[in-house]
């Protein structure tokens, strides 16, 4: 039964080395499970990759003092959220108190241009969310006549319908190019509309008669079609053109939205997410305690309207209510590529700023000094490896020999919790796991030694190495948990080197407990024998010479 849960956990090493080789490999996939993915790429930081560096001091003069530090940390994270949209931990935003100043600061990696990165934090934005405009204009009666009128001027042969769109439309937004309105795909207009051009024209065809809305009667052209592949799907677009008699404002130009009293202030986050039945990427809205009240009562104002998004006074999304939204989090759906959500949550995430902020210092890192500073790190390392692989066999032998392969399977096992998390690897994060390797054989040396005590007092080969692991443990336990816990207080007081530093060490404590207390000791249980009972030399050990007393007569 003890050999059969030997080779049980021995799978169970196959499998998870296999696993994590996987994530480890540089060009391997990456992970999809449903609206779950990541991206598996190491992530290095500054000091590794090079970028900009820059610092800003907010302007708190308009601002309690009660209220400075919580407004400070608004200026974080809206930075961050521009900075970072997707949450990957690649770019550093940090705040501080510096001779009564407030600061903020921001080390953005794989940005060389600092003028690109000083664009990329920008001024202050302004995100509103509006509604349409009350439309105004002609009485129903009158409108419907004037649309007849129009309609048949343009059924006239040879009619010029940009000509008579310039003359007569009341859409202002449209009425300059003729009316067009540009390629659209379906549901992108009030529903009306939306089935008049879709459904019922074709390609080179006049509306029959004028399509009435909430908005006015349209006349409708149907230029032109085409088919485009969305997500893997083929989209109809559609090049159309209309005449607008009845109001002077339109839904369908972005002209005609007033703003509302939901901005940017009341947005927490806009995230992608996936639909759980087509997998079509999303854009997700969530808003704070307030922004949920506002946002309730503009989509229970506008149902089945459309609610503009502007940034800095130009739309970006134009979404349509299709029902009341009371807990505060929303849904943008739409033909997305992946690529067009994540810019559109970007965008979103850009919100606006609790308070000014001025940039007072700027500086870069160059790429080449981050490829000299991992260079330097890998040759460190692996002569670090060598040195302990060398006197770990020479000393120990065989332990040493399998403590060397499960030191391997640990910094395998690191590597790929580094990318799954992911961690930013800086000089530091490196110094860190490098220490770590160090009190992984630690603990292996523990393990030896008791082995040999037990052995020197005559224990049975397999019996003296169960015995050196229990009697190891408690000294294994003790010195990582002191360092756990020193490195906690690091990661929670320290500055980001420091943190960095902190963090990796601590992953590489608790695997390597892992693979000294299991991996190890897997390893020793499936090969040692009975043979190797008789040849102790394997596992550096030596009996004690029995010296013969001398008898004298």
């Amino acid at each position: 039964m003890k050999r059969r849960q030997v080779w049980i956990s021995t799978g169970f090493l196959l499998l998870l080395v296999a696993a994590v080789g996987v994530v480890d490999y540089p060009k391997g996939p990456n992970i999809n499970i449903g609206s779950f993915h990541r991206d598996l790429n190491v992530v290095l930081g500054l000091d590794l990759k090079g970028g900009t560096s820059l610092i800003y001091r907010a302007d708190m003069s308009k601002v309690p003092s009660a209220d400075r530090a919580s407004a400070l940390l608004g200026v974080r994270d809206v930075i961050e959220r521009r900075v970072n949209p997707n949450g990957v931990a690649e770019q550093q935003v940090q705040t501080s108190r510096v001779s009564g100043e407030y600061r903020v600061s921001v080390d953005l990696v794989g940005v060389g241009d600092i003028n690109q990165a000083i664009q990329l934090i920008g001024q202050t934005p302004l995100l509103e969310f509006r509604q349409l405009a009350t439309p105004t204009g002609l009485a129903d009666a009158d409108a419907k006549a004037k649309a007849d009128t129009v309609l048949a001027l343009v059924k006239k042969p040879k009619a010029d319908f940009t000509a008579l769109a310039k003359q007569y439309s009341d859409d202002t937004g449209t009425k300059d190019a003729g009316g067009d309105l540009g390629w659209a795909q379906q549901g992108q207009f009030v529903t009306a509309f939306d089935d008049e051009l879709f459904k019922n024209l074709k390609d080179g065809q006049v509306s029959p008669t004028p399509v009435k809305t909430e908005f006015g009667y349209h006349i409708i052209e149907r230029i032109a079609s085409r088919t485009t592949n969305v997500n893997g799907k083929d989209v109809l677009e559609v090049h159309a053109a209309h005449i607008l008699i009845g109001v002077v404002t339109s839904p369908i130009n972005s002209n005609n939205y007033v703003t509302t009293q939901l901005t940017g202030k009341q947005l927490k986050r806009a995230d992608v997410v996936f639909d759980q039945s087509s997998g079509a990427p999303q854009v997700q809205l969530q808003f704070n305690s307030e922004g949920t009240k506002l946002f309730a009562e503009l989509t229970k104002a506008n149902l089945n309207k459309v609610i503009a998004i502007y940034l800095d006074g130009s739309p970006i999304s134009e979404p349509r209510v299709q029902t009341e939204i009371t807990n505060g989090t929303a849904v943008i759906t739409g033909s997305f590529a992946l690529k067009d959500a994540k810019d559109l949550a970007k965008r979103l995430n850009a919100g606006a700023l609790p308070v000014p902020i001025t940039l007072i210092s700027q500086s870069n890192v160059g790429p080449s000094l981050g490829r000299d500073s991992i260079d330097r790190s890998l040759v460190a390392g692996l002569i670090g490896l060598i040195l302990v692989a060398i006197f770990m066999i020479v000393y120990y032998r065989l332990p040493g020999l399998l403590a060397v392969f499960a030191l391997g399977i640990y910094t395998l096992i690191t590597l790929a919790i580094f990318k799954l998390w992911p961690v930013t690897l800086t000089l530091a994060g490196i110094a860190g796991f490098i220490l770590s390797i160090g009190m992984a054989v630690d603990a292996n040396i523990l393990v030896f030694e008791r082995t040999k005590e037990e052995l020197a007092q005559g224990r049975p080969l397999m019996s003296a190495i169960d015995e050196g692991f229990r009697r190891a443990w408690l000294s294994i336990r003790d010195s990582n948990v002191s360092s756990l816990l020193t490195a906690f207080i690091l990661i929670g007081f320290g500055s980001s080197l420091i943190k960095g530093f902190a963090f990796t060490l601590s992953i590489g404590i608790l695997v390597s407990m892992f693979s000294a207390l299991t991996v190890t000791r897997t390893f020793l249980r499936l090969v040692v024998s009975r043979w190797m009972g008789k040849h102790l030399w394997l596992f550096g050990f030596s009996a004690p010479k029995t010296v013969t007393p001398e008898h004298h007569v």
